[in-house]
């Protein structure tokens, strides 16, 4: 199977678009519950990953929502509304894929300032936060809800083990738009495969290592490549979720 420009399609791109079909045409309707990833991947006769993959991306196109502990559901018109595409709220991903850029602009100065600042100025105890957010990460990495809580932390921790409260008010007044940036993101990037999701736990293992050795360049310049990535990410993408989209 190929792309309209001619590109064959990957595997997790067929899985995709055959749901979102079903999505559209009305044979998965708003609220339904989709069957388990075992058993798309034995209906589809994909593997797990590949399953994974496309539901990831069509949660992060605001067509699926996925419950921590209770199964992945085509998104419901409660939930912000109607799930066909072409009527996307301003809060789904396409609605909101325009101001995405901006955010990780802002994220690359406030967040590097941090990084750099929590190396000086960091603690015993702020270290045993970020490591303590490290493992519920390592330990949540087949878990998506756990482990996007726990990266949102991990930020958190960041800003806080800066000890510097102006810094910290601004983190706090861009709080929802930051974290919710964060969410679109990881849902497009490292839910695809437990090794993205590791590629992702490995990069905030680093920045910790620069925080805990007191290297603040390093960990500002680990902190930017980390947004850095997630921009190249967004750019891959583009053309999964339409042109217009970034």
């Amino acid at each position: 199977m190929t792309s309209a420009g001619n590109r064959p399609l990957k595997s997790s791109e067929w899985v995709r678009n055959d749901i979102r079909e079903k999505i559209e045409n009305g044979d998965l309707m708003p609220g339904a519950r989709l069957p388990s990833v075992v058993e798309l991947s034995a209906q589809y006769q994909v593997g797990r990953s590949t399953v994974r993959e496309a539901l990831s991306a069509l949660k992060a196109m605001g067509l699926l929502t996925i419950r921590q502990g209770g199964g992945t559901f085509v998104r419901a018109e409660t939930e912000g509304g109607p799930a066909h595409p072409g009527q996307l709220q301003p809060d789904s991903w396409v609605g909101r894929a325009g101001t995405i850029r901006h955010i990780l602009d802002v994220r690359r100065v406030l967040e590097t300032g941090c990084a750099l600042l929590a190396a000086k100025h960091r603690t015993a105890d702020d270290l045993t936060a970020l490591s303590g957010t490290l493992g519920e990460m390592e330990r949540a990495l087949g878990d998506e809800a756990e482990s996007e809580q726990a990266d949102v932390r991990f930020h958190q921790q960041i800003a806080a083990a800066a000890h510097n409260p102006v810094l910290r008010d601004w983190m706090d007044s861009l709080s929802r738009e930051l974290h919710e940036s964060m969410k679109d993101t990881r849902a497009l990037w490292f839910y695809a495969e437990r090794a993205n999701a590791e590629r992702l736990l490995a990069e905030h293992k680093a920045i910790y290592e620069a925080i805990a050795g007191r290297e603040p360049r390093l960990a500002s310049e680990r902190m930017a490549a980390h947004i850095d990535k997630v921009e190249q990410v967004l750019e891959a993408h583009r053309s999964d979720l339409g042109p217009s989209v970034l």
